[in-house]
C-alpha cells in the first residue's frame, strides 16, 4: 500500500480514531478500495460517511477508490451539479453526494433522501454540514487535508459498524 499509519487513539466509545499520511492520488483511491473490500467481504452492510475537507482536498477520490472497489467499471465523478451520482451495482447501492450547492436542508426531503438508506446501500456525503437535521447519523467521519504534497486522512468511528471497520483497516 501506499499510505502508512502515523496513529491509532482510542478516544472514548465509539469515537476511535486513525490518521495515515496519503503519499498521492493512487494511495487515496487505494484507501477507498480497502475501505469498500472491508465492508463489502467482511461487514456485508451498508454505512453512512461524512467526507470533510476543502475543495480538493480528495474526498470526490477517496469516494471513487471506494466504487470502484465495490465493483463499478467506468467513470466515477463528481456529484458537485447533481446533489447525487448513484452507482447500483448488483448487491449494492453506493451513493455519492456532495451537498455544497444545497440551498437549505429541506430540498433534500424533495428528493426523497430517506430512500437512499439502507442496509445494501452506502453513501459517501461531502458538505454534510449543509444537510443538518435530514441525514441520518454517520458511523465514520473521514476528514481530509493537505500535508505537504500529500493528504492527511483522518478517520472517526461514529457507531459500532463504524468501529469495526477502523477495526479491519489494515496497519
Amino acid at each position: 500500500m501506499r499510505y502508512f499509519r502515523s496513529n491509532n487513539d482510542k478516544m472514548n466509545d465509539f469515537t476511535t480514531k486513525k490518521n495515515y499520511i496519503l503519499a498521492d492520488e493512487l494511495a487515496t483511491i487505494a484507501m477507498g478500495k480497502q475501505l469498500a473490500d472491508i465492508v463489502k467481504n467482511e461487514l456485508k452492510q451498508g454505512v453512512v460517511v461524512f467526507l470533510n475537507g476543502d475543495l480538493g482536498a480528495g474526498k470526490t477520490t477517496l469516494t471513487r477508490g471506494f466504487v470502484q472497489g465495490m465493483g463499478h467499471i467506468g467513470h466515477v465523478k463528481s456529484p458537485t451539479y447533481t446533489l447525487v451520482e448513484p452507482y447500483d451495482l448488483p448487491d449494492w447501492q453506493v451513493y455519492h453526494f456532495d451537498l455544497y450547492r444545497l440551498a437549505d436542508a429541506e430540498e433534500l426531503e424533495y428528493m426523497g433522501i430517506r430512500d437512499y438508506f439502507n442496509s445494501t446501500s452506502c453513501s459517501f456525503i461531502e458538505w454534510p454540514e449543509k444537510g443538518q437535521g435530514m441525514l441520518p447519523a454517520p458511523d465514520m467521519i473521514i476528514d481530509l487535508a493537505y500535508h505537504d504534497e500529500q493528504r492527511q486522512i483522518s478517520l472517526h468511528a461514529k457507531t459500532i459498524l463504524g468501529e469495526n471497520l477502523l477495526s479491519k483497516l489494515a496497519e
